[in-house]
């Protein structure tokens, strides 16, 4: 080859090397700080594919080992209320095999059957009020709710409308109207008064009444509610009024604030809301206006069966399906047919006399009978997930492992390759600076 000063074929070649060899050094250095085989596609498609696939599935293994923690602990909660259920059955058979014996008087039985009238309403209420995250585990759970229909015009809510401040009622759950064990929920209410008070306040109080008459009130001071108080309420904005000792929030707006300030500039009390007078922008004649009745609430029912993702697919082997039984007063008793009679149909008398309470003797054993076949399908349940738990973390280390195998870097191989291209980088820019040196040799013989 010609020895020239213009093409330096030498360099140029030194130069590609070099360039190759950054770039091999550069992408095992990539390796390397993120720890995985596969950074991009252009290193392993397939196995980014099929490695992608086994991460999703990793994690959603991850997530039905959750669920099944979380079934299990749902599961638990229905078993300590059994197992509590099952104490009281075994009183109420004490009670009535004592109230059975002919050395009592009817009077001595008459305190049994009250203890035991009320041990039969505890266990509905256990029933009732045992669940996880609002579902219901050993019974029905009809709660109180509001009957909205009272804010209709001409009923006797009428006033608690948005015109005149008032958005939103909500009831919480431990309400104090869900005190009240009288199934009829008609004559249980709330009545919302405004007044102007001592010290130029403004006062909201609201009254309970539990079958037909007053029971409880709560009073909040508003008066910084206001047109132009600390907590006026802006156009288009809402406020919360916490009445928490009754259960009960109001969502107010800014014609809430409106009405404060009428009611606080006329200092006679003639604008107080729950007056003989008409109140607000409404018109309405506010003291026929400003009560809400409750309602039953039928929504919490038990359902027949819950069914829990323990995999991650979409099949019917991803799903566990969990059978509840309920062990309410209606149920117990009635045998596994539900034909015989319960501890509901023995009434109010159930161990008043001897007689019945022989009788009692047989409904309770078989009440016992029928607790204890509900409470063993939920600790087949148990067993049951367990295994299914177990098997989830078997395949989810199985199905990480291939992950593994597939992205993960085998540092100490990577880091021994990141070496030779280094030597090679380093290699690479001595030998560029030699052959960048060789036409200044060629220049001295023209000298």
């Amino acid at each position: 080859m010609a020895l020239n000063i213009i093409s330096n074929y030498a360099a140029n070649v030194a130069h590609r090397n070099l360039s190759v060899s950054d770039t091999m050094a550069t992408r095992s250095l990539s390796k390397l700080s993120s720890g995985t085989r596969v950074v991009s596609a252009r290193d392993d498609a397939a196995s980014m594919a099929i490695g992608a696939r086994l991460n999703a599935t990793t994690e959603a293994l991850k997530t039905a080992s959750v669920n099944v923690g979380q079934a299990n602990s749902m599961l638990q909660i229905a078993d300590g209320g059994m197992a509590t259920i099952d104490n009281i059955l075994v009183r109420m058979k004490t009670l009535a095999v004592q109230a059975s014996s002919g050395n009592l008087s009817d009077t001595e039985r008459g305190f049994l059957n009250d203890e035991f009238v009320q041990l039969r309403e505890e266990i509905d209420r256990i029933a009732s009020s045992t669940n996880f995250n609002g579902i219901q585990l050993l019974g029905d759970g009809g709660d109180v709710a509001l009957d909205f229909g009272d804010l209709a015009a001409g009923q006797q809510g009428q006033a608690l409308v948005p015109v005149n401040g008032f958005d939103n009622f909500v009831i919480t759950d431990n309400n104090y109207w869900a005190t009240d064990t009288d199934t009829d929920l008609t004559d249980n209410s709330f009545e919302v008064n405004i007044n102007y008070g001592a010290g130029d306040q403004v006062i909201m109080t609201v009254t309970s009444t539990i079958d037909g008459a007053a029971d409880r009130t709560q009073s909040i001071d508003i008066t910084d509610y206001r047109t132009g108080g600390t907590t006026a309420i802006s156009a288009g904005e809402n406020a919360t009024l916490n009445f928490d000792e009754l259960g009960l929030t109001f969502t107010v707006n800014t014609n809430f604030s409106t009405s404060v300030a009428a009611i606080r500039a006329d200092n006679t009390g003639a604008s107080d809301f729950g007056t003989d007078t008409t109140f607000g922008a409404s018109g309405i004649n506010s003291a026929t206006g400003n009560i809400v009745s409750m309602a039953a609430d039928n929504g919490q029912q038990l359902q027949s069966s819950i069914e829990f993702q323990v995999g991650g697919g979409n099949t019917a082997n991803d799903r566990l399906s969990i059978t509840l039984n309920a062990v309410d007063s209606d149920t117990l008793g009635a045998g596994a047919l539900g034909t015989q009679t319960s501890l509901q149909d023995l009434g109010a008398t159930a161990i008043s006399t001897a007689a019945n309470a022989q009788s009692s003797v047989e409904v309770v054993t078989r009440a016992i009978d029928d607790l204890q076949r509900a409470r063993a399908a939920v600790g087949t349940s148990q067993n049951r997930l367990d295994f299914a738990g177990q098997n989830l973390a078997t395949t989810q280390e199985n199905t990480e492992s291939a992950r593994s195998t597939l992205l993960d870097l085998d540092v100490a191989a990577e880091m021994t390759a990141f070496t030779s291209k280094q030597i090679l980088v380093q290699s690479g820019v001595a030998m560029l600076a030699q052959a960048n040196q060789m036409p200044q040799n060629l220049l001295r013989l023209l000298q």
